[in-house]
């Protein structure tokens, strides 16, 4: 693998971030990839299939999961990270984490960003690490933790309370340091299916904020509904068009578990927007 990194900051295409999930129940790819040697061979199929940026987590974030503590994130994920940094230079690596610690050691052994789902409400310090080590920082806006956000969650205007949390995080994230930012509305995360679509549907409006915009939808439960119950393992096309969507809206960063799939779809996407 010997081609350039992708700029972060300056994204003119859209950019593949594979999942690989270090977990034992996470909704789609739960227990595969604990072992270090298994998880490095996906690493190489996502990287061969197009994927630009590694994602790598050690706790599930899917609706209902249970909170692990922070060692047992560590002992997932470190020895993933320890051999795949190293060996894999030629692409980004981001550490999926609200951790203090599983992000320093991450960003230790060489990542390059910080994913936090809980959007710097969980540990704002996360943005002094990413200022510290000059990482990219991914925002996302989340609405209660993992375990109850899909109990009953309420906007007075879903897009307009998210781009508000969005400028405030930013403001704060900037006054500790961190000024690589990408923002992520998280689909999904605290949000009904009523939400979701109205995020998906104005999606550019954040696009004002001038920071490159993240959509994680792979395989959600928000595409099972609308293709009336269809499991997850069925959901490919379903998530294909919502990322080709979001791309048509200004998306530069899409959070995939069908790697080839979706790096399909953006060669696509640039062949048309080229012409």
């Amino acid at each position: 693998m010997t081609h350039k990194k992708p700029s972060l900051t300056d994204i003119h295409m859209p950019l593949v971030m594979g999942i690989l999930n270090a977990t034992p129940d996470s909704f789609s790819d739960g227990g595969r990839y604990l072992d270090p040697a298994r998880a490095l061979d996906r690493i190489h199929l996502m990287i061969r299939d197009g994927a630009q940026i590694i994602d790598v987590g050690g706790e599930s974030t899917r609706p209902g999961s249970e909170p692990v503590s922070e060692q047992e994130e560590l002992d997932r994920v470190i020895p993933i990270l320890e051999r795949a940094v190293k060996t894999f230079s030629s692409v980004h690596f981001s550490i999926d984490t609200t951790k203090y610690t599983v992000a320093k050691e991450a960003l230790d052994l060489g990542v390059q960003i910080v994913n936090d789902v809980s959007g710097m409400q969980k540990e704002p310090r996360l943005a002094d690490l990413c200022a510290e080590y000059d990482a990219h920082y991914v925002i996302m806006h989340s609405q209660g933790d993992p375990k109850t956000m899909q109990d009953d969650p309420r906007y007075s205007d879903v897009v307009n309370d998210i781009y508000r949390f969005f400028s405030e995080k930013i403001r704060e994230a900037r006054a500790r340091g961190a000024k690589k930012l990408i923002l992520d509305p998280g689909i999904g995360f605290g949000k009904t299916q009523e939400h979701n679509l109205r995020l998906l549907a104005d999606l550019d409006k954040f696009l004002d904020l001038n920071f490159p915009i993240l959509v994680g939808a792979s395989r959600k439960s928000m595409i099972g509904k609308i293709l009336g119950g269809r499991p997850v393992e069925e959901r490919v096309a379903g998530t294909l068009a919502v990322h080709y969507h979001s791309m048509m809206k200004g998306a530069r960063i899409f959070r995939v578990h069908d790697v080839r799939e979706a790096a399909d779809s953006i060669k696509i996407f640039q062949a048309i927007q080229t012409q």
